[in-house]
């Protein structure tokens, strides 16, 4: 087993009273740092939007979610009789690129509609619903696609 050896010194005193506040005369003796006069008082903001310019914004981007919603579903279904004829593995990629070809649609009719957005939220007219336009585009390319191809595939099941 091991010895340690005790400490010989004292322990430190804590002080007893807490640090002492700024009395308004050693305030006043505290030199203030100037700004310069060609810096303005507050930071540049972005110009304030009022109630009806938000409510035409927050509907002009309500209408782009709906329209990419619908683009998916009619897409989606679409996709299913365009690339009939193509086979195997290409067939995905094409209807991948179709996807993304309505997409880049959706963001020239969004440019189209001149919303009125401030910097902060330019990328809105791109990454608005782009999550549910993809998997709705893939749901309803699946689920039509077996829908139409239920019948000539092969189930496995000997009735």
């Amino acid at each position: 087993m091991a010895k340690f050896k005790k400490k010989k010194s004292k322990p430190t005193p804590e002080p007893e009273k807490p640090e002492k506040e700024l009395t308004k005369e050693a305030e006043e003796s505290i030199p203030s740092v100037e700004k310069p006069a060609n810096e303005s008082p507050e930071p540049k903001a972005e110009p304030r939007i009022s109630d009806a310019e938000k409510s035409d914004k927050d509907k002009k981007l309500n209408r782009l979610f709906w329209l990419r919603v619908a683009l998916a579903v009619i897409a989606g279904t679409s996709a299913t009789f365009i690339f009939e004829d193509i086979e195997g593995e290409d067939r995905r990629w094409a209807s991948i690129g179709f996807m993304i070809i309505v997409f880049i649609a959706t963001i020239i009719i969004a440019k189209e509609m001149k919303m009125q957005l401030p910097s902060s939220d330019r990328k809105k007219v791109v990454t608005q619903a782009i999550g549910s336009y993809v998997f709705l585009y893939l749901f309803t390319w699946i689920v039509s696609y077996t829908i139409v191809h239920s019948g000539s595939a092969p189930t496995g099941i000997n009735i």
